[in-house]
Order: C-alpha cells, then structure tokens, then sequence
C-alpha cells in the first residue's frame, strides 16, 4: 500500500479517537450526526441560516442534542421545555458563556457579554445597577430616549416625504441613547466623528454575522495565518476602545465623586472605592471592554428590530392604522409618548412584542457554557462545554403561537382585546444570562416606534403584497433585506 496512503489512514484514524475522547471522554453527550475528522459536523450545517440547520436536526434527534463545530462538541436546546429547564430549572449550571475565538481576541474575558466567572457576575451586577436605579445622574434615562425620539423626528422630516433608506437613521438614534448614557453626550447625526463610529459599528456588524467569522470560531488556527475580514473587525474593534479609552481620560480630569453623570463616572467611583482590593473586577482594561459592550448591544440590536419593524408594518397596513388609531386616542398630538401611556395601548404593545417574536433577532442566541459537570435529561455535560440555545424554537412554537410563521399581533392579545403576557418569548434570552439592557431596549422599541407613527404617515414604494420580508442574511443575527420608504409628515 502507498506509505503516504498509509499515513493519511493512521492520521485520520488518530484524529477520529482524538474527537471521540473529546466528545465523550468526560462525560455522555447527548445524541446527534456523525462528526467528520477536524470539520466535524460542518458539512451538514448551512452556516448562512444555522437556525434553520439545527430545526431540521431536532426532527432527527430530538430537543437536546450535540453537533460538533470543527472539533469541538457544543449541545443544542431546542424547545421551550428544554430551553426552560437548563436556563431556568438549572440556570447556575448554564450560566457560562462560550466565548468565539474572534470575540475573545478582543474582550479578553472582561465586559459583560463575554466573560465570566466573578468577572461576570460583578461587573453585569453593577452594569444593571447603574442602567435601572442610578437613572444617570439628574435625567432619567426614559428622559434621553423622548429627547432622542424628538430628534429623529426632526431628522426623518428632513427628508421631506422622499424615498430613503431608514437604515443609518434608525442606528443613529439607539446609538445615540447609549451614548448619552456611557459618556454623558449624545452627537449630532451630521458629526464627522459619530459617523465614522457608525461606520464602524455597522461593519463589524456585518462581518460578525458573515459565514466566514463562524469558519474562523471553528477553526482558530485560520486567524493566525490567513488574512480575511476578522482583521478588519479586528481592527474596528481597537478603534472603538481607543475612542472609549479617550474618553475614560477626559472623565478621569473632571470626575466629580459627589455629582456622577453617567455610567464611566460611576465605574471610575466604584474603581476609587475599590483600589486596595488586589481581586477588585474595577479596572481600567473592564470599563473599556464593558463600555464597548454596552455601546454595540444597545445599537445594532434595537436598530435592527426597528428597522424590520418598520417592514412589517408597511407590510402590514391595517396593524399600523389600528396602532395610529390607539396612538391618537391615548396619547393625542400635542404630548410625546412615554412609558405611562403603554398600559392604556394593549394593540400597540401587542405589536412591539409580535415585531420581535416574528423578527427572532438572534436565533440561537449567544452561546452559553456549562460552568461545572451537569446531569441533564440522563446525559453527562462536561464542565466547559458550549450550548447553543434555539430561541427560534421558542418563538416560534406553533402551540403557543397559532400560525407561528405569520406576523399576527393577536399572538399577545387576550379575547377582550387586554395584552397577553406569554413564558414563550424569550427575545432577550432567559435566565442569569437574559439581556441586561432588555427594559432599556424595551424603552427604545416601544417609545420610538409610537413617536414614528404620531408623526408620520409610512409610505411604500410597492404594493404590501410585493414586499418581501426574507433577510438579507441570517448568521448569528437576522437582519432585514435593504429598503426605501417615505416618511409622510402627518
């Protein structure tokens, strides 16, 4: 037999016990395909809809099951009860977070998306101290989201009905409610230096959510030698600390410890409190990453939503003129909305709630990880191990929500027409992981959205029945196919 034929047999074979012992050596994972040797399961997942992917391997294997990506297993939740089960019943033992190798590059285990242990739990404990009850410093944050939604009106007329493509705006004005919040100032949208941000932002957005970030979390070697777009993201990334660590220094020169206002003040207050503690989680390198993560979060995502929001609703005419209806009835013309009025617009809260089930922003939502060895459904999950969570399955459970494909508001409305809470949507996650920013993006999506449409009639520039709602793309994040409207001054 051929020596180099022989060679390839034993690597292969070496390779496959390699993966095997990885897999099970530690413990008994739950049932799933057949890995191959290095790529594992790779040729079986559709890395431009993965979602989908693994829907199609629950109808096989069932709502817990493993895939391997490259060489490493991760087990999959699909389905309300197993999602509830591990991020709820067992929700310690799930609350790790599976880091991708592009990401850890640049987070290095700190902020609070990324990280873990009690680098997670003090600085996200602090985190969803200062965004619920500081209210920073004398305003309120319900307060910037208002001034922000007041500016984006004034920015949307200035398009005076034509057809534009709402994309930068939308990310402007999230954006800009962060940015008030971590460095006191919002910019204008004109500014040359926000806009090299939004830049930025928007294309590391886009290459995170790319096939090609994916292959290189599989396969980290890929990040050493080749050259792709992770270095570029890369790159953004440093830019975007260098900014927030500009503006750490300017806070530093005029921190005022009694009158803090905003959240890079408290951080510094709380680094003073702590600096005798050799262990204490406040530092520099944490406040950078942490700010970053804050700053990213709280953009793309509620941009996005509000974006195919917007879709939705010029797909969808007879829900908009029934959410205008309620606008004018409770809240009129001559007030801006605010979150007091929510309670008396069931429909329109109905339809903020049916945006984000039927959007299903992040299908598998961030990885978690197992933080020790867990029992779970008879299997053996080895501390460490990656988990993916279907959120997609979840929100899409046809029990729960009858014609789970269709966007129908009804979904969130009881029989006498009051809002209907559901245990099924699960858009921020579940469990010790759940969204820290989720009432501020709830903020944003409700008071946003009802500003809009008290100010302007939404105009498409085809028939509803043509719009097509497929996105654009769907990796880690679905986002909205590109399109033009007309903002109708009312």
């Amino acid at each position: 037999m051929d020596p180099i034929l022989v060679l390839l047999l034993c690597l292969s074979c070496l390779l496959v016990l390699s993966l095997l012992k990885q897999s099970y050596g530690k413990g008994r994972l739950p049932p799933g395909p057949t890995p191959l040797p290095i790529i594992g399961n790779l040729l079986q997942l559709n890395l431009k809809n993965f979602g989908k992917s693994l829907d199609n391997l629950a109808k096989v294997y069932g709502p817990v099951f493993t895939v391997h990506l490259g060489m490493k297993p991760s087990v999959v939740l699909h389905g309300y009860e197993a999602v509830k089960e591990a991020l709820i019943d067992h929700g310690e033992e799930f609350s790790g977070r599976g880091t991708p190798t592009v990401i850890d590059r640049s987070h290095r285990g700190l902020g609070v998306l990324f990280s873990n242990g009690e680098t997670w739990k003090q600085t996200r404990r602090f985190s969803l101290m200062t965004l619920r009850n500081f209210g920073m410093g004398k305003r309120s944050i319900e307060d910037r989201v208002q001034e922000e939604a007041r500016c984006l009106v004034e920015e949307l007329r200035k398009t005076n009905g034509s057809p534009c493509d709402p994309t930068f705006i939308l990310a402007c004005a999230p954006c800009n409610v962060i940015c008030s919040i971590i460095f006191k100032n919002r910019f204008e949208y004109n500014d040359e230096y926000f806009l090299n941000l939004m830049d930025k932002l928007s294309e590391n957005f886009k290459i995170v959510n790319s096939p090609w970030i994916q292959v290189c979390n599989m396969f980290p070697i890929f990040i050493n030698f080749l050259p792709g777009r992770h270095n570029k993201y890369l790159k953004n990334k440093d830019e975007l600390h260098n900014f927030i660590l500009e503006e750490i220094k300017e806070h530093q020169e005029s921190l005022d410890i009694n009158n803090p206002q905003d959240f890079i003040d408290c951080f510094l207050i709380q680094m003073e409190k702590e600096k005798h503690n050799e262990n204490s989680k406040y530092f520099i390198e944490n406040l950078v990453v942490t700010a970053s993560n804050l700053f990213v979060a709280g953009t793309e995502t509620t941009s996005t939503t509000l974006r195919y929001g917007l879709l939705l609703l010029l797909k969808h005419p007879e829900v908009t003129a029934k959410v205008r209806e309620e606008i004018d009835r409770v809240v009129g013309r001559h007030r801006s909305p605010c979150m007091q009025d929510r309670s008396s617009m069931p429909y329109t809260d109905a339809v903020v709630h049916e945006i984000q089930r039927f959007v299903d922003l992040l299908p598998t939502s961030l990885p978690h990880a197992v933080t020790q060895d867990v029992q779970f459904r008879g299997y053996l999950i080895p501390k460490g191990t990656t988990v993916l969570v279907s959120l997609s399955s979840v929100l899409h459970d046809n029990k729960e929500f009858p014609n789970a494909g269709q966007f129908d508001p009804g979904h969130f409305l009881d029989e006498s027409g009051n809002f209907k809470k559901s245990d099924y949507f699960v858009a921020f996650s579940a469990g010790k992981r759940i969204c820290a920013g989720e009432s501020l993006a709830r903020m944003e999506l409700f008071l946003f959205l009802t500003t809009i449409l008290q100010n302007f009639t939404l105009k498409s520039l085809v028939e509803p029945q043509d719009i097509d709602l497929t996105p654009s793309s769907t990796g880690i994040f679905q986002v909205p196919p590109l399109f033009q409207l007309c903002f109708i001054p009312a």
